[in-house]
């Protein structure tokens, strides 16, 4: 039996964990979002924030876009990190390209709210969309960079799961998934990706899987059957350690009969098409993002 003394020690070391991983996880935080400070935004762009039954949201629009289609966006971060401040020029980006309305989702994060909090946000925005606003499944373009990207993924497979409606298609940035880091690229890219590393992705996985199973396909859906997804563009640089997760998403993907498009940049780090403010290769690569989405998203009659 443990003495009271050491069991005082012990209790002392579990709160000093604590305490640092709350530190460590605000500045992450903080430094995440000071991308929105560095990143102008226009000023046609039209930004109104919203409340989602309890989550902030951001309608983001530019002076062309067709009211009735949608980009549900689905934000990096590792669970952890991102927001609306984080993404709002990005999301701005995103609607000029394709004409549409972005929708910007402020979903729970970890290691408050661990999985499944983001899931069931970002299915809650999906069904949002379609009962209180109106918008057609066919209609409405899902999509996420990183974490996003993974959460895109989970997010389909959640409403095929539970025979909704799908979507039109899909965009997929740099997927985050498979949250056990088995993919050869973490260990081949470590050296060139200054923007991820194995230490920091194992990290922000034991905040957000919890007691979880991380081979659980709702948390990494690498290990799902794609069979019924939507169409899906799925960008990644090659210089990424998570450029395994892309091609092999891409490989089960085309397998299952999944319309798939794999767009590897080469010598492009992780989320390269933020940062198009200062590299021309992050513009052209939303440009393709626009046509992928305006090409899947049809005006239809509908009778009533």
């Amino acid at each position: 039996m443990v003495s009271k003394g050491m069991e005082r020690v012990i209790k002392m070391f579990f709160q000093q964990g604590e305490i640092a991983t709350k530190k460590r996880v605000e500045e992450n935080r903080a430094n995440f979002d000071q991308l929105e400070a560095m990143i102008p935004i226009p000023n046609d762009v039209k930004i109104e924030e919203i409340d989602i039954n309890g989550v902030p949201a951001a309608w983001i629009s530019t002076p062309e876009v067709e009211d009735d289609f949608v980009v549900l966006y689905l934000h990096g971060g590792g669970y952890v990190m991102g927001s609306i401040k984080s993404h709002k020029e990005f999301g701005s980006r995103i609607s000029r390209v394709s004409n549409s309305r972005v929708l910007l989702l402020d979903y729970r994060r970890a290691p408050e709210n661990p999985y499944p909090a983001a899931l069931e946000d970002a299915v809650a925005a999906y069904k949002w969309l379609i009962d209180s606003e109106g918008i057609y499944p066919e209609n409405i373009i899902i999509g996420g960079e990183s974490a996003g990207g993974g959460l895109t993924l989970a997010t389909l497979l959640y409403l095929r799961d539970t025979r909704m409606t799908l979507p039109a298609a899909a965009i997929i940035l740099s997927p985050w998934a498979d949250l056990l880091m088995s993919g050869e690229s973490i260990r081949t890219k470590a050296k060139v990706d200054p923007l991820a590393n194995v230490s920091d992705l194992f990290f922000l996985s034991s905040l957000y899987v919890g007691e979880n199973d991380p081979k659980n396909p709702y948390i990494s859906p690498l290990y799902a059957d794609l069979k019924g997804m939507p169409p899906m563009l799925i960008q990644v640089g090659s210089a990424e350690i998570l450029l395994s997760d892309a091609t092999r998403i891409a490989e089960k993907a085309k397998a299952a009969g999944v319309d798939v498009i794999l767009d590897i940049w080469e010598d492009m780090i992780h989320m390269f098409q933020m940062f198009a403010v200062w590299g021309p290769e992050g513009q052209e690569a939303t440009e393709k993002l626009g046509e992928f989405i305006k090409k899947n998203l049809k005006k239809e009659v509908h009778m009533i």
